[in-house]
């Protein structure tokens, strides 16, 4: 009985040979997470050696070079630019190129003409136009934090107030809803500069004066730059507006600029690039 046994049991043997052929020896070494039929022998590992020195070489001459041409090793092609500056231009239908082609309108020419003036090296700037016509000082107080938090600019042009004059609006109104724009404005890190608007007597001469006199004083009390009147030079003719007598012409749009690009221009000198964390908190 014992003779019949011996042979199933030799069987046995034999079918976990089967199932595991490649039992680990002293010279042979599985590769983890690699077929279970390759081996490594020791030539092969003798190969991995010799791969091994040779990227350390390279480590030790690139380390070698770094330090024999620091210049040269540190000027990096590939180093990640400095962020741009962000400019945005808050307003309504007079920033909004209300009636012409966009790309004609004083906003987008000014962005050209800070990335790239002739004789001068480009500037690392972005002009984002959040401007929509029709907007009052109350749509843009309600929308202003939303537009900060997408754009994240370093600077923001107020240009609103316009269509509160054609209302009528009060100006005690008007001057609430720019400090609250005005304060959210600081409380994202970013400069303002406050344009002035002007409106015609239509509400009486009292009315007008009072209007136009709330963005200097709001300029001085904060201390803010301050772009005088919109549209400083154009306002006395006709010719430079549309058939509506209220919206610049395509050809007006250069004019316009003239009176707000060398305030933007100071203040850009003076900016710090956007640093949430120093921002101070709404209270």
């Amino acid at each position: 009985m014992c003779s019949e046994q011996e042979p199933t049991k030799r069987g046995n043997v034999a079918s976990e040979n089967m199932i595991n052929p490649h039992t680990p020896s002293q010279s042979t070494y599985p590769l983890p997470g690699a077929n279970p039929h390759a081996r490594l022998t020791p030539s092969s590992i003798s190969w991995r050696r010799l791969a091994l020195i040779a990227s350390l070489k390279s480590m030790l001459l690139l380390a070698l070079c770094w330090f024999a041409f620091p210049d040269v090793a540190r000027a990096n092609p590939t180093a990640v630019p400095e962020r741009a500056q962000v400019i945005m231009v808050f307003g309504d239908s007079l920033s909004a190129a209300y009636g012409i082609n966009p790309n004609e309108g004083w906003v987008s020419l000014m962005e050209r003409s800070l990335q790239g003036q002739t004789g001068q090296a480009p500037r690392s700037v972005r002009v984002v136009n959040a401007s929509i016509s029709g907007e009052t000082t109350a749509g843009g107080a309600n929308r202003i934090r939303n537009d900060l938090a997408k754009h994240n600019p370093n600077i923001v042009v107020l240009a609103l107030g316009a269509n509160d004059g054609l209302r009528g609006l009060a100006v005690r109104e008007m001057r609430a809803n720019l400090v609250k724009m005005l304060d959210a404005i600081r409380d994202a890190g970013a400069r303002a500069i406050l344009v002035g608007i002007q409106i015609p007597p239509n509400y009486g001469l009292d009315y007008a004066a009072s209007f136009r006199d709330t963005f200097g004083r709001l300029a001085r009390e904060r201390k803010l730059p301050l772009v005088p009147f919109l549209l400083e030079g154009l306002a006395e003719d006709l010719a430079n507006f549309q058939p509506d007598r209220l919206h610049p012409t395509a050809a007006a749009q250069p004019r316009i600029l003239r009176n707000v690009l060398p305030v933007v221009e100071r203040t850009l000198g003076t900016s710090a690039p956007v640093n949430k964390s120093a921002a101070p908190k709404a209270s």
